[in-house]
C-alpha cells in the first residue's frame, strides 16, 4: 500500500493557544489529535488545512502557512501517511470549536504547545497523543508551531 498524504492544522488563537481534539471511531480513537485530514485530489495545502477545521471545528482561519512534515507508519493499523502540518490564526478573538463530526471526534478544547509535550512526555496522562503529533515531537526536537522561522 502507498502512503497518503494527511494534513494536520494548528489552529492558534490571540492568547498562543492551539486547538486539539479527541478522536474516536477511527485509527487513533482515544487519541488527542489536531484538525486535519487527507489531502484530496487538485488541493493545496492550505485549502486542505481551511476546510478541514472548518467541516471539523466551525472556525475560520487565515494566515495558513506551511510548518514541517512527518513520516508516520502505523504499522498496527496497516497505514502510512505523510503528514504535512500547516498552521494559522484563528478568524476572531472569542471563536470557540464545535464538535461538528460527532462521530469522529470527542470534544475539542484550547491547549499549549507546551501541555501537548508535557502530554507525551508523562506516560500516566489522560491524553495520549496521536502518532503524528508523536512523530513530530520525536522527529523534529525543538518544533515549536506558534514560533515562526
Amino acid at each position: 500500500m502507498n502512503p497518503r498524504v494527511g494534513v494536520g492544522v494548528f489552529v492558534i488563537n490571540h492568547k498562543g493557544q492551539i486547538v486539539l481534539g479527541q478522536r474516536k471511531s477511527s485509527h487513533g480513537a482515544g487519541t488527542w489529535a489536531l484538525p486535519g485530514g487527507h489531502l484530496e485530489f487538485n488541493e493545496s495545502f492550505e485549502s486542505c488545512a481551511a476546510r478541514e477545521v472548518l467541516e471539523e471545528t466551525g472556525l475560520k482561519v487565515c494566515d495558513i502557512h506551511f510548518l514541517t512534515a512527518t513520516n508516520d507508519v502505523m504499522e498496527d493499523e496497516g497505514k502510512h501517511y505523510v503528514t504535512v502540518f500547516m498552521g494559522c490564526s484563528v478568524v476572531g478573538e472569542d471563536a470557540q470549536p464545535e464538535v461538528l463530526e460527532p462521530h469522529k471526534c470527542e470534544e475539542w478544547k484550547w491547549v499549549t504547545w507546551e501541555d501537548v509535550a508535557s502530554y507525551h512526555s508523562n506516560p500516566a496522562s489522560n491524553h495520549r497523543l496521536f502518532i503524528p503529533l508523536v512523530n513530530l515531537l520525536e522527529q523534529r526536537p525543538g518544533f515549536h508551531p506558534v514560533r515562526r522561522g
